[in-house]
């Protein structure tokens, strides 16, 4: 039984995290960053947002999250989870070439991605994390290029770019 909700999947996502924690603060802090960003997209992009750290961070599988949350939910988790790799560069390399070739409904998943990647970018200028700002800096141009779609949520888009154009921590 599907319970594909915002909710259940905020409920659902704190159990699977459990003490995990986002810089310092619990990991729901991170989860509920990237939904609130997905606010105009939608509650299944919403239910998404909530999700798409458990199968990469946790023992939830893309079974578990179909299971409870219904298809297109679990191949857009899918989707933003990375691929192995030996290191970040070539898990993320794995995951941008996966993600230049989606359409359709799965393209929800690039909306979650852009309001991902925008919530910890801004988290790192908060927080004066300069290293990792350098990093989600240095991905820019093949992050976009893989995950970007003309018209799809601009204003992420818009927000991340100016925030990655220059370090002015806060």
């Amino acid at each position: 039984m599907t319970t594909s909700t915002p909710e259940a999947a905020r409920d659902y996502a704190i159990a699977m995290h459990g003490d995990q924690t986002y810089g310092t603060h619990p990991y729901v802090h991170h989860l509920d960053a990237v939904v609130a960003l997905l606010q105009p997209y939608g509650e299944t992009a919403r239910v998404v947002g909530y999700l798409h750290d458990v199968v990469e961070d946790t023992d939830a599988t893309v079974s578990d999250v179909q299971e409870r949350f219904g298809d297109l939910v679990a191949r857009c988790v899918s989707l933003l989870t990375d691929a192995p790799g030996a290191n970040r560069k070539e898990r993320k390399a794995k995951t941008y070439a996966a993600m230049a070739q989606v359409t359709g409904d799965e393209e929800l998943a690039l909306v979650v991605k852009a309001a991902d990647r925008l919530a910890n970018v801004r988290a790192c200028v908060a927080d004066g994390h300069r290293q990792l700002w350098d990093t989600y800096r240095g991905e820019q141009a093949t992050f976009r290029a893989a995950a970007f779609r003309k018209g799809q949520c601009d204003p992420l888009w818009g927000e991340l770019d100016e925030l990655l154009l220059e370090w002015r921590a806060s």
